[in-house]
């Protein structure tokens, strides 16, 4: 007799969550295609834009993200042939750089997020009363903290980093 429990709530709440990942993805894939963009360099360019200056350190891009240092220059080398991002040098460290959203960037994001935003709303965040998606948020915040820590470095500009780019 197996001591394991093929219903146990733990598998049903991954299998949820892949599921439902799944199905957003697929639901979101044709707007980003017809706009020339995956969903990697979605990911990367929003980022960009929700960050301070619209720009970040390579390094925190590929935490953000979770590429690898060389994934996220194989993306940014790609976005910059686009001229959808550029890079900067860190006046501070000449080590870093600084992966920055082009004009031209903002405006391919403004052709897309009119649609994905309805999408978003249409297959997940319309579904819930205020309250359900503040705890859902909460949840996922909740999760990303130990899944994912570093998936907000650099969202918060230090105040030596803003006299540098000043």
């Amino acid at each position: 007799m197996s001591v394991l429990n093929f219903d146990d709530s733990r598998l049903t709440a991954i299998g949820l969550l892949s599921e439902v990942y799944a199905g957003l993805m697929a639901r979101f894939q044709p707007v980003l295609t017809a706009a020339g963009l995956s969903e990697i360099d979605f990911e990367t360019v929003i980022r960009l834009a929700r960050s301070p200056r619209q720009r970040l350190r390579m390094s925190d891009l590929a935490a953000q993200t979770g590429l690898s240092t060389s994934g996220v220059t194989r993306v940014v080398d790609r976005l910059e042939r686009e001229g959808l991002v550029r890079r900067e040098a860190c006046p501070t460290d000449r080590r870093a750089s600084y992966a920055v959203l082009t004009d031209a960037g903002r405006e391919r994001l403004e052709t897309v997020l009119p649609q994905h935003l309805q999408d978003i709303d249409d297959c997940l965040t319309g579904l819930l009363s205020r309250s359900e998606l503040e705890a859902f948020l909460g949840s996922l915040r909740k999760i990303r903290a130990v899944v994912r820590p570093c998936a907000t470095a650099g969202a918060v500009e230090t105040e030596a980093e803003a006299r540098a780019s000043s």
